[in-house]
């Protein structure tokens, strides 16, 4: 299996036959043609079941690891008690949490990709990040704030900028992640969840 220092091939297709006159049509499309992905059939254990949400008025991108297998058998994204964790820390019910038009989920590799023989979950498959990533980012433009959970997110969108140990990604980190400038934004025009 290719980490993600490993995936130099450009895997990514650049035919694209969304129509891009209708965001939301040429996001569903493009959500649809994602959730068909069979790339990493034989390498998946459970087999290939991508898990990810997305709308063109998601304000909120949450980008984690890749589903646990509680994710893969539901088919809803932080299904799970890391869920739970994460909902709780943000302060927010599942209910906002999962409204697709304020929250878009999309993590570093969209199907469960298995145990490693030394315990925990295999690290996500790259293949996603470099066949998806870049055209559902680019269908989704009034993203406000990424949250990137987990080191794998942090490095990809990070690169060199990310930190070694989990206190310098969060806390001594903040500061390449936070705008360098206080600008008062209008209560309307806040993310409420």
């Amino acid at each position: 299996m290719k980490t993600d220092r490993q995936c130099g091939a450009d895997l990514s297709d650049p035919t694209d036959p969304t129509d891009r006159s209708d965001p939301s049509a040429t996001l569903a499309a493009l959500l649809a043609e994602v959730r068909a992905c069979r790339q990493c059939e034989p390498d998946l254990p459970l087999g290939p079941r991508p898990v990810l949400r997305a709308s063109v008025t998601s304000r909120l991108l949450i980008v984690g690891q890749a589903p646990g297998t509680r994710v893969h058998e539901t088919g809803i994204p932080w299904n799970d008690p890391s869920g739970e964790r994460l909902r709780d820390w943000m302060q927010l019910d599942r209910e906002r949490f999962y409204d697709d038009s304020k929250v878009a989920i999309i993590p570093m590799g969209y199907c469960y990709p298995g145990r490693h023989p030394r315990g925990g979950d295999k690290p996500p498959r790259c293949e996603c990040a470099q066949i998806w990533l870049p055209r559902l980012l680019a269908c989704l433009p009034n993203i406000r704030l990424t949250l990137l959970v987990g080191s794998y997110a942090q490095r990809h969108y990070l690169g060199d900028r990310a930190k070694d140990s989990l206190t310098k990604r969060s806390v001594r980190g903040a500061n390449i992640c936070l705008p360098t400038c206080r600008c008062r934004t209008p209560r309307s025009e806040t993310f409420t969840g």
